[in-house]
């Protein structure tokens, strides 16, 4: 099952999901220009990871077609973040990739944006105090997501809350992002509905600005974090 969905958020955005189960000898055919993209793919993309870099360039071009946008190029900068090359403004573009999903969001241009898709697993909770801060971790003990049969709570609770690190690093476009100081989230008490949003901010020089992150489970034992 390649594309999964194309849905229109507010304004402008398009969040795009594919549930990839291809091969890269399946999708190579399927991307348009692909010979300007082969020499682009990470060296050291193996099977899998080149197939989730196969999947997320043609999903972009699926949501630049559902906008009436030209097929622009995606490419990456030095930092690693994707952007569209063309002529002119191009529109805003973020990207994510994690076992058998990938999701993007394409906005209008100069949108800041961020999206990320993570397998749930029990990382997260075992490097918490490298990205949680002791408000958050005091937060989160009172925190809980309705039970899902197979996936363990406090695994997927944690690796949520990473998705959306993620996601506001992203959002935020810098070096230097320290993930307990720069990158805060107001956690809630109590169960969070499926889906949902948590309260967030980014103090960044000084100043802080609020922001809300969307969540979701693709499916069960995967979360995704978005926010623009």
């Amino acid at each position: 099952m390649p594309l999964h969905s194309l849905t229109p958020l507010p304004g402008g955005v398009t969040l795009g999901r594919w549930h990839l189960t291809e091969t890269p000898a399946a999708l190579w055919p399927q991307l348009a220009d692909a010979p300007t993209y082969a020499p682009l793919l990470p060296a050291r993309a193996d099977g899998p990871r080149q197939a989730q870099w196969l999947a997320g360039r043609l999903l972009v071009q699926r949501l630049l077609a559902a906008a009436g946008a030209p097929p622009l190029r995606l490419r990456n900068d030095e930092a690693g973040r994707p952007f569209l090359e063309g002529v002119g403004p191009a529109p805003a573009v973020s990207l994510s990739h994690s076992g058998e999903w990938v999701a993007a969001l394409l906005a209008p241009p100069g949108t800041a944006l961020g999206i990320d898709v993570e397998v749930v697993r029990d990382k997260a909770q075992r490097i918490a105090r490298k990205f949680l801060n002791e408000r958050e971790l005091t937060d989160i003990a009172y925190a809980s997501l309705p039970p899902l049969p197979g996936v363990e709570p406090r695994h997927e609770l944690f690796s949520l809350l990473w998705s959306a690190k993620e996601t506001l690093f992203k959002l935020a476009g810098r070096r230097g992002i320290l993930f307990r100081e720069n990158l805060l989230l107001d956690l809630p008490s109590g169960t969070w509905p499926q889906p949902g949003t948590l309260p967030a901010r980014l103090h960044l020089a000084g100043s802080s600005s609020r922001h809300q992150v969307c969540y979701l489970r693709p499916v069960a034992g995967y979360v995704l974090t978005y926010c623009y």
